[in-house]
């Protein structure tokens, strides 16, 4: 017991962490576009990495570019710059909510791309996904559905593809701040580019986005890191996965609180279907003996 309580201590105050940024985050586009706003978070989560890196005194040679562009455009220019994108047009907790399902679409890749036939119970998390998103979108409605909706919908699957491509052609013995820090430069180069080419430049430097932009860099990077590093070197395999289950959670909750962002009875329903959807995975995968490779389990802290 005493071997576990502060690795879980680490874990749940990563997923506080995890789970209030969608708030933070949310808030903070009143003053900058959200890709503007993603190109600053990763530009802080850049010089923490990289500092890490430095601090440890790890290997910060930059692995095959054949790897980490694509890597980049995948998991950091996709995944974090279409869930903030996602913020702009969608409430904070149905969009962590959506970006969440990254471990559904991840099982449903890796079948073609990996091999990875679908087995056990995630028969029915799938069906259970599949159903919360019926009750999301409303397709009996006749409004036309929210840009929001569909772009952290690609957001999750871009996070997945990403780890699907980890997974095909990551070089041996890679240091995983390595790679971390040079995939997230070369996305947050095109979340730059992008932002100058879709956005025009509007940013207001409030005390909210100045302290937004460092809860993302110092805990949502820096902190994040480390915590999750150590949870995941003592607890056992899968388990560290429970953050991925629990933050979506914790940010639905926070939006509903701080935002007023209540849902309705069918948002309501199918967000519950998509979490324990989501539990199901994580369930699964703590009885699996399968730990090389984990659909529940983020690649990099977010």
């Amino acid at each position: 017991m005493r071997s576990t309580t502060r690795p879980l201590l680490a874990l749940a105050l990563l997923t506080l962490i995890w789970g209030y940024n969608w708030v933070i985050m949310k808030s903070a586009l009143v003053d900058a576009p959200p890709l503007y706003f993603a190109a600053f978070r990763v530009l802080g989560g850049v010089i923490v990495l990289f500092g890490v890196g430095i601090a440890t005194k790890r290997p910060l040679k930059a692995p095959t570019w054949r790897y980490v562009i694509p890597l980049g455009l995948l998991q950091t220019t996709g995944f974090v710059g279409f869930a903030l994108w996602a913020l702009q047009f969608g409430g904070a907790g149905q969009t962590a909510m959506l970006v969440y399902m990254m471990p559904l679409w991840l099982i449903i890749l890796a079948w073609p791309l990996l091999g990875e036939r679908v087995h056990g119970l995630q028969w029915p998390a799938l069906t259970l996904a599949l159903v919360g998103l019926v009750f999301i979108l409303k397709p009996w409605h006749t409004q036309p559905h929210t840009l929001g909706t569909l772009l952290a919908l690609l957001s999750g699957v871009f996070w997945a593809a990403s780890a699907v491509w980890q997974k095909r052609a990551a070089p041996p013995q890679t240091d995983i701040i390595a790679v971390t820090a040079w995939q997230t430069a070369v996305g947050g180069l095109a979340l730059i580019l992008l932002a100058f080419w879709l956005e025009p430049l509007r940013i207001h430097w409030t005390p909210l986005f100045i302290g937004a932009l460092l809860y993302n860099a110092i805990p949502g990077s820096a902190i994040a890191l480390l915590l999750w590093a150590y949870a995941v070197d003592r607890l056992p395999p899968g388990m560290a996965g429970m953050a991925t289950l629990f933050s979506p959670l914790i940010g639905v909750l926070a939006a509903w609180l701080q935002l007023g962002e209540r849902p309705g009875l069918f948002e309501g329903m199918g967000m519950t279907a998509i979490f324990l959807a989501l539990a199901l995975v994580t369930w699964q995968h703590l009885h699996s003996h399968d730990v090389e490779f984990s659909p529940a389990r983020p690649q990099t802290p977010r």
